[in-house]
Formats: structure tokens, C-alpha cells, sequence
């Protein structure tokens, strides 16, 4: 799926034959033996036209097939019409929560003052958003990485994780203290320990410790309020 600010780059970039002026779009592939692919074609644009879809295309040929996935493979790369720079994150969500989560990245960019291109797996729930700044200007950085921050965080809210297939590094540390309790990051680091007695392998890295998950969650809990009330915890 990719939103609005990711057609447009695209197909800036690649001519792929999207439509600019949609909110969204959702690239479907089946596969299989061809009756079996041609009744699932009816399927999937009898729900997409039942769900509001303005426009159900499918692909004539397989050049027109590359053509529509061209666009999105390079979605990222294309980025670079939009701004200088971007940083990619990859919370994962329940795919239910799709578009709730969607409308507070919107409102998150706002608040930040930073555009959000959103590209990402549906299917899996895992999301791309594509935090777009300018290195050169002072303090954007820092800006888009809390902006990253605050989405992950919001992925927590709505019932998924921090991560679908990026991993967690130094990146997401402070982010692993929203996910996970006190008990749990100690049994992480119990099993850590017990492998890695010397503290040899990736110090400082995946698991934070106890201290700093202290320090995050004050900053974050203010009168014993969660962050991001108006999303339902599962």
C-alpha cells in the first residue's frame, strides 16, 4: 500500500500509471492456475469496490504487471523529489488497525512539522513510514527521529511492535521499554547473560537496561496517562 505522498513521488519517478489524485493505493498479486487466479481476480475487486475503491485496474499483461510494481519498488529512491533526506522505521500493527494508525501518523507529522510518506507491507501489517527532512537544517534530525519515536510507540498502542523485520539495534532501545515490562527485559537479559557472560556480543544493543526503561517511562507517563488514549489497547 502506499499513500497519497508516496503515489505522487512514484510516479514522478517512474510513470507507472497511478492516479495522482487518489488517497491510496493497494497493489494486490495472486498467483496459482490461471482459472483460479481469474475468480480470485473477482473477489478481491468485489471487496475492494464493496470497501469505497474509486478505481479497480488489473493488470493486462505481465509489462503492465512490472509497470504497476515498479512504482512501488521505488517508492523509496523516489523519496529523493520529496526532500533530502528520509528515515525509515517499521512498527508492525494489527492489520485491523490500519486505518486508525494511519490518522494518527498524519496528525503526529503535523505536530512535528515533518512529512510522512507512508509505503508499506498490508498484508502484514507492517509499516514504512518515510519521516521526510533536511539534514542540513538545524535540529531536524533529532525532530524526525522522535517523530520515529512516537510512531513506534503509537504501533505499541494499537496492539504490534516496534518491529516487523528491521530489528532494534541502538535505534529502537527506548522504544523496547514501551513494549515490554520490567520482568520481561530482565529475563531478556537473563538469557543474554546466560550466552554471553562477558557481555561480548552487540553491547548496549537490543536490550535496554532497567534504569534506562525508568528514565524513558518518565518522561513519557504524565498524571498516569497513556500515550495515545483514543487508540484501543487489545
Amino acid at each position: 500500500m502506499m499513500d497519497a505522498l508516496a503515489i505522487r513521488a512514484a510516479e514522478a519517478h517512474v510513470h507507472a500509471g497511478y492516479p495522482t489524485e487518489a488517497a491510496a493505493l493497494l497493489l494486490c498479486e495472486l498467483d496459482g492456475e490461471a482459472e483460479d487466479v481469474a475468480e480470485g481476480l473477482e473477489v478481491v475487486a468485489t471487496i475492494c469496490r464493496s470497501k469505497g475503491a474509486t478505481l479497480v485496474r488489473v493488470a493486462a499483461d505481465a509489462a503492465e504487471r512490472e509497470r504497476l510494481w515498479a512504482g512501488r519498488k521505488a517508492a523509496f529512491p523516489a523519496m529523493g523529489r520529496m526532500a533530502p533526506d528520509y528515515y525509515c522505521i517499521d512498527g508492525t500493527i494489527p492489520r485491523h488497525r490500519l486505518a486508525v494508525v494511519l490518522q494518527v501518523i498524519s496528525r503526529l507529522s503535523a505536530e512535528h512539522g515533518l512529512p510522512v510518506a507512508n509505503v508499506f507491507h498490508a498484508g502484514d501489517g507492517n509499516l514504512h513510514p518515510l519521516i521526510l527532512y533536511d539534514a542540513a537544517n538545524a535540529g531536524e534530525m533529532e525532530r524526525a527521529e522522535t517523530l520515529g519515536g512516537a510512531i513506534l510507540e503509537m504501533c505499541v498502542a494499537a496492539g504490534g511492535s516496534i518491529t516487523g523485520e528491521h530489528g532494534v539495534g541502538r535505534e529502537k532501545i527506548n522504544q523496547m521499554c514501551a513494549q515490554f515490562s520490567a520482568a520481561e527485559i530482565e529475563t531478556f537479559e537473563a538469557v543474554k547473560a546466560a550466552v554471553d557472560p562477558a557481555g561480548l556480543l552487540n553491547p548496549g544493543k537490543a536490550i535496554p537496561t532497567l534504569a534506562r526503561c525508568a528514565e524513558f517511562g518518565a518522561m513519557h507517563v504524565h498524571g498516569g496517562r497513556l500515550r495515545f488514549p483514543e487508540i484501543p489497547r487489545l
